[in-house]
């Protein structure tokens, strides 16, 4: 059982996939029911996902065994910096070592931008993603900013 985390377009048919699994289930614990497949169009349409390619950012999509399995965002907020975003791993393959494949993967990207820092922010519910950072040296900071949904915010320098 290998894990292997590369680039990829986010508009690639796995990249798609996972992000709408990723937008799925963060709506559903949200609304705290399933989400309707229109509610998931809504919300990818215009995330601005197209920004996570380059000069703007990067997209990884990590595989188990071949399978696509989790994906994960990175765009830039300006020479120093840039936010993580899209974290996903689908729930089968959680456990597994993945997730901490995926921030290593766009800290290596990060770095290659000339990025020193990597901030985000997530919410009260995505308890799993809250313990993945913390796990892999990501530090709870003050808001830096007031976007909705946000309820915890991250940071790690590289």
């Amino acid at each position: 059982m290998t894990w292997t985390v590369t680039p990829e377009r986010f508009d690639s048919p796995d990249a798609s996939a996972l992000r709408r699994d990723y937008y799925d289930e963060v709506a559903s614990r949200y609304w705290q029911r399933p989400a309707t497949a229109e509610e998931i169009d809504e919300g990818l349409s215009g995330d601005g996902a197209d920004l996570l390619t380059r000069p703007t950012g990067a997209f990884v999509v990590g595989r188990f065994d071949g399978k696509p399995a989790s994906c994960a965002g990175l765009l830039l907020v300006d020479a120093d910096t840039a936010e993580l975003t899209r974290v996903f791993v689908r729930p089968e393959f959680r456990g597994t070592g993945g997730g901490g494949l995926l921030l290593a993967a766009v800290e290596s990207a990060a770095r290659a931008f000339g990025v020193r820092q990597i901030r985000l922010d997530t919410r009260n519910d995505l308890v799993e993603a809250r313990g993945l950072y913390a796990k892999h040296g990501y530090r709870e900071v003050p808001a830096f900013h007031r976007r909705q949904y946000a309820e915890h915010w991250f940071a790690k320098e590289l």
